[in-house]
């Protein structure tokens, strides 16, 4: 299943390109990922544990669950282990092309969609549980997905995200190879679309005060924000030049949210 690429937003569009070409970066860290069990996934930029995060819910068995922005698929994977009906969606071919070649290896199948998480080609009210890991939740438009994932949740239903935190988007040099610094180097106000330098891809990144209105106005209640701390002494390819920094602000944030109903 996919979408058609003639009627893309101009985002998704260069964010479908980028991720064509970042994804053989993302394999070797796919195959690790994929051979965790239940009760030893990690998540983020540390590696922290789902003991810690509880980015899962426990009840996932027999549950209908969608991955927004699934990339290799790894955590989809982990909800088809704990007893889901998993979907995973992602604006990337070749991400997808990772998934399904490793699904085939563990010999566990469950649909790869090709497509954005700003139009999921399901009715209204199929999921129980929605989750996304730097996936929609940076790459696409908030003010399309996230609505669209309250369309897709049926009342009751969880939205997990984890995501770059605030701070961190205000005190990133332009330079990625440069740690955050410990001065704001960009306005909080105004915050949202971002092409960091030399970069083909877009994000998106919200103040808290925009989080909470958005969801809200989509018929979300929030439950928790966290803002975890990196561990002293941990490493990262994904920040190897700010773990240190890690220790003493957050690098990420998590928001769990239940729609009303």
């Amino acid at each position: 299943m996919g979408d058609t690429p003639e009627d893309l937003p101009e985002h998704v569009a260069a964010n479908r390109a980028a991720w064509d070409v970042y994804a053989a970066d993302y394999v070797e860290a796919a195959e690790v990922n994929w051979r965790r069990p239940p009760g030893q996934e990690t998540w983020g930029i540390f590696g922290l544990p789902e003991s810690q995060l509880r980015m899962l819910p426990d009840d996932l068995a027999g549950k209908d669950a969608v991955e927004l922005g699934c990339g290799t698929g790894y955590v989809s994977a982990w909800m088809a282990r704990r007893g889901a009906r998993v979907v995973g969606i992602d604006n990337s071919a070749k991400q997808l092309e990772t998934a399904a070649r490793i699904q085939r290896e563990h010999g566990l199948a469950f649909p790869l969609i090709h497509g954005n998480a700003e139009q999921v080609p399901y009715p209204d009210a199929s999921f129980d549980f929605a989750i996304s890991e730097y996936g929609a939740v940076l790459w696409a438009d908030p003010d399309a997905w996230v609505p669209e994932a309250a369309r897709l949740l049926r009342p009751g239903g969880r939205l997990h995200v984890l995501t770059n935190s605030v701070l961190k988007y205000l005190v990133d040099p332009d330079d990625e190879d440069e740690p955050p610094t410990d001065r704001l180097l960009r306005p909080q106000f105004g915050m949202r679309r971002m092409v960091w330098p030399g970069s083909e891809s877009v994000e998106f990144h919200l103040a808290h005060s925009d989080w909470i209105r958005l969801f809200t106005a989509t018929g979300f209640e929030i439950l928790e924000l966290l803002e975890p701390q990196a561990p002293v002494g941990a490493t990262s390819r994904w920040m190897p030049s700010g773990t240190e920094w890690a220790t003493k602000w957050p690098a990420e944030e998590i928001w769990k949210v239940r729609k009303r109903g």
